[in-house]
């Protein structure tokens, strides 16, 4: 009986902020790929869209799935429910029975099949939480993700998972002057340009450089690292990089995920951090990834401040963040969609969605003026805000706002 995927988000997803304010998880990158690419993957089908957040129902980007509410899903099929936050050991080929299934992850519920025309409870698509003992269950390897700190520090060891099934390198068929090192496979797409004077190490994991992909000459990227199609390496040190397409990246950075189109084309270190879309970090923006004392990291989120139990998180940014030249961040930074920061003055180590200003200085980024920036800085890189995204912007920008 033919069926569709629905991936859905969870209370503690809703939680996964700076992010969830403008984008359901599903779109987070984790490894090599987003959420949502490992489910379909998982269930050899594509997922028909999201349950999430009210305000996100607007949603839209031109590669992703809407969010949907219940009512508007098909009805004449079965449909399989999967929590954004799992992650499947296995990438395809997942057995999946007939009748209504239950699929576990660790003892917990992680996914449902449910017969068509029906829903799963609330409190399982709230809370992963089933009443019926009736259910057929269907153990799967893997994990849950439990905090958005767990998308950043978990990426490389999930790399070298996503990457590891490859069975061609072109290490050794690298253009002159270009060099590797180590026995991990390197993997490039179509039309990647390598200027020589750059070198690839492959002795901790696989990298994967996808179509279009430019390498200046100067840059040392090591791997575990999987670099999006368009995205260009400008010169410097990366480290266990995981970053989509139209990244521009310079300097230093380890151990970070960007969800793409995000412009760090200057000097500046950025580790142990995860970056929305549409992030533009200015000449020498610094982030902290270690405390002086060398003690766990805390981190603010919508519950309270946590100890993250961790001592090396850097910064979280949400989509759309600026920073101007300078911008030094500490360690454990947590900046909501749309801030603008400027100045020589650190800022908080939470900074509200939309705000504007310096160190603790800071006010509302007007509506208007965030738009404006935001429509010219997708502009840059082929991307037009059309109407539809910009009424979505504007929820984002209320619920940020309170409003």
């Amino acid at each position: 009986m033919a069926s569709s995927l629905v991936l859905f988000d969870d209370r503690k997803a809703r939680d996964w902020e700076p992010f969830a304010l403008t984008r359901p998880s599903g779109e987070l990158r984790f490894g090599a790929s987003k959420l949502v690419e490992r489910a379909e993957r998982l269930f050899g089908l594509e997922c028909i869209g999201y349950v999430a957040s009210d305000h996100l129902k607007g949603f839209w980007e031109a590669d992703a799935r809407p969010v949907l509410d219940l009512d508007d899903l098909p009805d004449d099929r079965d449909l399989i429910f999967w929590c954004s936050r799992a992650v499947a050991d296995l990438d395809g080929d997942l057995p999946v029975p007939e009748e209504a299934t239950a699929f576990v992850i660790d003892g917990q519920v992680a996914g449902l099949r449910v017969a068509k025309g029906t829903r799963p409870d609330a409190s399982f698509l709230e809370d992963l939480e089933l009443d019926s003992t009736e259910t057929r269950r269907v153990d799967v390897a893997g994990r849950i993700l439990e905090r958005v700190w767990d998308l950043m520090l978990e990426t490389p060891e999930q790399m070298i998972r996503d990457l590891a099934p490859a069975s061609n390198s072109s290490a050794g068929a690298l253009p002159q002057g270009a060099y590797s090192i180590g026995n991990h496979n390197l993997m490039l797409g179509v039309g990647v340009d390598i200027e020589p004077g750059t070198v690839f190490d492959l002795r901790g994991g696989p990298i994967q450089l996808a179509d279009g992909v430019q390498v200046k000459a100067g840059t040392r990227l090591a791997g575990p690292a999987a670099i999006g199609e368009r995205s260009r390496l400008l010169g410097g040190s990366f480290e266990s990089v995981s970053a989509g397409p139209y990244s521009y990246l310079h300097g230093e950075v380890a151990e970070t995920v960007i969800l793409g189109y995000t412009n760090k084309a200057h000097d500046g270190f950025l580790g142990h951090a995860y970056l929305g879309k549409w992030v533009n970090l200015g000449a020498m923006t610094t982030n902290s990834d270690l405390k002086n004392n060398y003690r766990p990291v805390r981190v603010w989120t919508p519950s309270g401040v946590t100890d993250t139990g961790h001592n090396k998180v850097g910064c979280f940014l949400g989509d759309h963040v600026k920073t101007g030249i300078g911008m030094l961040l500490n360690t454990g930074t947590v900046v909501g969609a749309g801030a603008n920061l400027y100045g020589s003055v650190m800022p908080p180590s939470y900074v509200e969605p939309f705000s504007w200003g310096q160190g603790d200085d800071l006010t509302e980024y007007r509506m208007a003026e965030f738009v404006d920036t935001a429509r010219a800085a997708m502009a840059r890189r082929g991307v037009d805000l059309d109407e539809r995204g910009q009424r979505f912007l504007e929820t984002c920008w209320r619920k940020g706002r309170g409003g």
